[in-house]
């Protein structure tokens, strides 16, 4: 893949950058701000951006809006943001944005480097991987008011892993259990969720969303 990277953290950036030239990738630039990576990316238009939520100069939110920049003017270039934490509104805003190759990580993921290069390869394809902990932060806020309390434990694991790009097989190994037995749980929730027998792949972007946007961040599709 050609990537380019944009991290304020010399030491990071250098490290992820020899980890992915390692794995055979190609690092077009390595960069420090949002001003910059814009630069950069409209320059090379790579296959990838790793970034940072937040970048100088007001550690906000800069690089969550260079995400979002250059998904709406290159969709084709996946994006991968790296969070020191879990920022709700971050995190949500790129889920309910429908937008495929985008994903969502906590800095420390990058330490289980066989986990966090399999995230990399999924968003890269056009897929999505939300760390788990970010998922889990996000349910546990919406269960308070969450409209579909009708789905069992079993059921808001496989939606959980859904939300974390996963498909039905990386789902089984996750919660061993067999696919078939995964299929049954995704077939129950969109019956309880009371969603439209569409394109597969609709529905499951949809389920997700019904989780994600009860926490109160809206969502930009409008094909809900």
């Amino acid at each position: 893949m050609r990537i380019v990277i944009a991290e304020d953290s010399t030491l990071l950036r250098e490290g992820l950058s020899r980890l992915l030239v390692d794995e055979g990738h190609e690092v077009l630039a390595g960069v420090g701000n949002a001003v910059e990576l814009h630069h950069v990316v409209e320059r090379e238009v790579p296959d990838l951006v790793l970034l940072d939520v937040r970048m100088p100069p007001t550690y906000s939110t800069e690089g969550i809006d260079a995400a979002r920049r250059i998904k709406e003017e290159h969709p084709q270039v996946a994006v991968l943001v790296l969070s020191q934490y879990v920022e709700h509104r971050n995190a949500t805003g790129l889920l309910t944005n429908g937008w495929g190759g985008v994903g969502y990580l906590l800095k420390d993921r990058v330490s289980d480097v066989g986990a966090f290069l399999t995230d990399l390869e999924r968003v890269a394809a056009g897929g999505t991987a939300f760390d788990p902990e970010v998922v889990r932060q996000l349910f546990a806020n919406t269960r308070r008011t969450d409209p579909i309390a009708a789905l069992t434990e079993r059921e808001r694991e496989v939606l959980e892993a859904l939300a974390q790009g996963l498909t039905n097989t990386g789902i089984a190994d996750r919660l061993t259990m067999s696919v078939s037995a995964v299929e049954k749980h995704v077939n129950s929730i969109f019956v309880k969720l009371d969603l439209p027998r569409e394109a597969d792949r609709s529905r499951r972007v949809r389920a997700v969303l019904l989780y994600l946007e009860s926490t109160g961040t809206p969502s930009s599709r409008d094909d809900r």
